[in-house]
């Protein structure tokens, strides 16, 4: 099989995913294609199935048909989010046996009506599991407050879990002690740890776009403060798992809980197409693309490491900027409001399509 870019930078210990799904992504034959390419992941949120199921008539029959059954907006959603997920996973699961549990994950996320909600969102997030029935999903889960008892229960119920929505480095460093707790929990009562893997997934590129807009349009700290906000984390990473907390996990069987990279599409076009991959490439890191960027990488791709690189120059970065007046931490607490909303907007959205779907279809 012919080597590509994506097989060159999983050498250096990065593993490419796709930030996309959708039904004729799938049926088409191009995931498949993708993974034979060297892909190694997928996910997803409310805002891709929004786009995937509203502006396709992709799942128009299963609708109609799920619809003249009685089942309910939600009910049908649901069915339409899970089949994605379950096929995905199956046409991943070669990667997941071959890399042995490392990769060949495909994500979903719980309900984000249910974002403040511990208890439901814990419920739901297993059920999701249940449901989906694969070794190789992971349920996506926001790093707010209460998602993080989430991350912490259902890892220790020993479910796979993407934690979502991260910004901060402050916020990473309690994603990770959720999972270091929740790790211990599935130990004491007997789990197996070995089968349990975690991402920490951390937006990237949303922050450059927020910094950069106050600053002056010379300015040599333009489209700096996102990596250096990620050497800071990748720091971070480093450092938690290798300390002793994490080392006695790892005698019992633990993996690591990879760092992320997510929101790594460029959105500024004075930034090179593959910005967010080729200054992110390190060890044990996943990175996450839209299509565009991964048909990029695939096209002009470098695989060098970038990371660790200098930590200490990028917390100057962050000094700087906030001797500017613009504070990244503030920054990173304004982003997570508006995912939170956004993704909420999103799956408001999507239901609604659905039920205007239903009642067409219904008509027919």
């Amino acid at each position: 099989m012919t080597k590509t870019k994506l097989h060159e930078i999983a050498a250096l210990g990065q593993s490419l995913w796709i930030d996309n799904i959708s039904r004729s992504m799938i049926t088409s034959g191009r995931l498949k294609q993708l993974i034979d390419q060297g892909l190694r992941g997928q996910t997803s949120n409310p805002t891709i199935f929004k786009q995937a199921i509203s502006s396709s008539s992709d799942y128009d029959a299963k609708i109609q048909q799920l619809a003249e059954a009685g089942k309910s907006t939600f009910d049908i959603y649901d069915e339409l989010t899970i089949k994605d997920v379950q096929d995905a996973a199956d046409l991943f699961r070669g990667v997941y046996e071959n890399t042995k549990g490392l990769d060949g994950y495909v994500s979903l996320e719980i309900n984000p009506k249910l974002g403040n909600e511990l208890d439901s969102q814990l419920k739901e997030g297993m059920r999701l599991w249940q449901k989906l029935n694969r070794p190789n999903v992971m349920i996506k889960v926001p790093a707010t407050k209460n998602g993080l008892g989430v991350v912490e229960a259902l890892i220790a119920q020993g479910i796979n879990v993407n934690v979502t929505l991260i910004f901060s480095a402050e916020q990473y460093q309690q994603v990770v002690w959720a999972y270091f707790k929740g790790l211990n929990h599935l130990a004491k009562n007997g789990g197996d740890l070995k089968k349990v893997h975690s991402v920490a997934s951390l937006f990237v590129s949303r922050i450059d776009t927020s910094v950069d807009k106050n600053l002056d349009a010379k300015s040599v700290l333009r489209g700096r403060a996102a990596v250096a906000n990620c050497e800071i984390v990748y720091h971070k990473f480093e450092q938690s798992f290798n300390a002793s907390e994490f080392n006695a996990l790892k005698l019992k069987g633990a993996n690591l809980q990879r760092v992320l990279w997510a929101s790594t599409g460029t959105k500024d076009p004075q930034y090179s197409d593959i910005k967010y991959i080729t200054e992110l490439i390190a060890p044990d890191t996943v990175n996450t693309v839209p299509d565009k960027t991964l048909e990029a990488v695939l096209d002009h791709g470098l695989a060098k490491a970038a990371m660790p690189g200098d930590v200490a120059g990028a917390q100057r970065t962050i000094e700087q900027l906030r001797l500017m007046g613009i504070d990244v931490g503030m920054v990173c607490n304004q982003l997570l409001d508006e995912g939170l909303a956004s993704f909420e907007k999103s799956f408001e959205e999507l239901t609604a399509s659905i039920e205007e779907k239903s009642r067409r279809l219904l008509v027919k």
